[in-house]
């Protein structure tokens, strides 16, 4: 049953079937059978519908067919409701599918933001026109005044990662959403859900995604000093998820016990990982140009030359501290640069 909706289908309307001809015969006849009764049958029919709910809806990793089998609860628990049947056990049980269908978002979206990160390709997004320009702050919240006074072409910053991660953090909200519906929930409670789903996919999911990200071996100091501008562009960013919440919700953000986003905390603990690597591989790099060095360690005086391989060490060292002027001014690397030079 829990691989198709039209299993669950034909189980609710089986049950639907039976109670509505309970319910008749009490109300069209006299005595042959007694409110009391359909009530104590359907008491023991509902524990028994949980119980099977809660086992199939487990098995159940598409949260497309999880929202179906959502939205088929509600429409059973509400008919049964209009017959006086008690339902509120049914509306408990779909706030135990609803963190089910969480995970199975979550798990969705992991995919997601893997394949966000495989694709891009860790550069500035160029823009050529005013046009291009509209179309990526259509799409992710970036003012900066010095870069808009800049003649096209140009560049802006961050990566094509960063509105695409963006746009995806309000799909998951949207889909989120949608089993909130029909719950008869306040907007607080809804509000609430909300929030703290969207807190599981930054401090878990998200978090997740960038600390592999980081640590995979063909990221080198270039990707991760882009990785770097990127957190710092989404992190900036989370105010507008929280707004973007607020007007889905009408909830003000002002109201007493409303949840907060977690996003600062998560991409500030990539940027610390991003930067911790870059100091690895940077060590690493320079270890292997002195082992690879050839001196002339018993060289009488020396030639006015320098050594070729500490040459080729400062060329490498240059034109890596040149990448880091991009960087963000609180970022530790810029104290890493000083400390080497």
């Amino acid at each position: 049953m829990h691989e198709t909706v039209e299993g669950y289908r034909k189980y609710f309307n089986q049950i639907v079937g039976f109670f509505v001809v309970e319910d008749h015969i009490l109300h069209a006849t006299q005595g042959l059978v007694t409110r009391a009764f359909t009530d104590e049958l359907w008491n023991m029919a509902l524990s028994k519908i949980i119980a099977v709910l809660r086992t199939h809806s487990s098995y159940c990793n598409d949260p497309d067919l999880v929202l179906e089998l959502k939205n088929l609860i509600v429409i059973f628990a509400d008919t049964l409701q209009g017959y006086g049947f008690s339902v509120n056990r049914l509306f408990d049980l779909l706030f135990e599918i609803r963190d089910q269908y969480n995970e199975t978002l979550l798990k969705k979206w992991a995919l997601v933001f893997r394949e966000i990160f495989e694709e891009d390709n860790y550069s500035p997004i160029p823009v050529e026109t005013e046009e291009e320009y509209k179309s990526v702050i259509s799409r992710f919240p970036f003012h900066d005044a010095e870069i808009e006074k800049q003649p096209f072409p140009k560049k802006l910053p961050m990566s094509q990662s960063v509105p695409q991660i963006y746009i995806q953090v309000k799909e998951f909200i949207y889909a989120s959403l949608k089993f909130s519906e029909s719950l008869h929930r306040s907007s607080t409670e809804i509000d609430d859900m909300l929030r703290k789903s969207t807190n599981l996919l930054l401090t878990r999911t998200l978090s997740g995604c960038l600390q592999n990200l980081i640590k995979k071996p063909h990221i080198g100091l270039t990707e991760l000093v882009q990785i770097i501008i990127n957190t710092t562009h989404l992190e900036q960013a989370c105010k507008y998820l929280e707004d973007f919440i607020t007007n889905i919700t009408n909830v003000s953000p002002e109201t007493v016990h409303t949840t907060r986003l977690y996003g600062l905390s998560t991409f500030k603990d990539a940027r610390h990982a991003a930067e911790g690597e870059i100091y690895t591989k940077l060590n690493q790099k320079i270890d292997e140009f002195i082992q690879l060095a050839d001196y002339e360690w018993n060289i009488g005086e020396s030639d006015g030359r320098a050594s070729g391989y500490l040459m080729d060490l400062i060329n490498f060292l240059r034109s890596t501290f040149q990448v880091f002027t991009h960087l963000p001014s609180h970022t530790k690397l810029l104290e890493l640069q000083c400390n080497i030079l």
